[in-house]
């Protein structure tokens, strides 16, 4: 019977998030990314499909105020997000 590891929690700041390259910023303080991670969303999409080991938790605390800074950028951001959720059984994603 495979062990059942616990879930890993990582919260992002909204109020810490104005555009995209500090959600990157933010990404890559708070998860195991690699050194090679190429900071686009393709590079993001790959890192967190394959590379960040789960189960894990995003819980992007202040997601409003992101929205309003990012705007489209947000949607894109929290679009793939949502897909990681759907492709990965270990991964949520929470949007506040």
């Amino acid at each position: 019977m495979p062990v059942k590891r616990s879930v890993r929690k990582f919260k992002l700041s909204g109020k810490a998030i104005g555009n995209l390259p500090e959600f990157y910023d933010e990404m890559v303080r708070k998860l195991p990314f690699p050194a090679y991670f190429d900071r686009n969303l393709d590079a993001l999409w790959d890192v967190l499909m394959t590379d960040i080991e789960g189960p894990l938790e995003l819980v992007w605390e202040d997601s409003a105020a992101s929205k309003k800074s990012m705007g489209k950028a947000f949607d894109k951001v929290s679009a793939l997000l949502r897909d990681v959720e759907k492709g990965r059984e270990d991964f949520k994603v929470h949007l506040r």
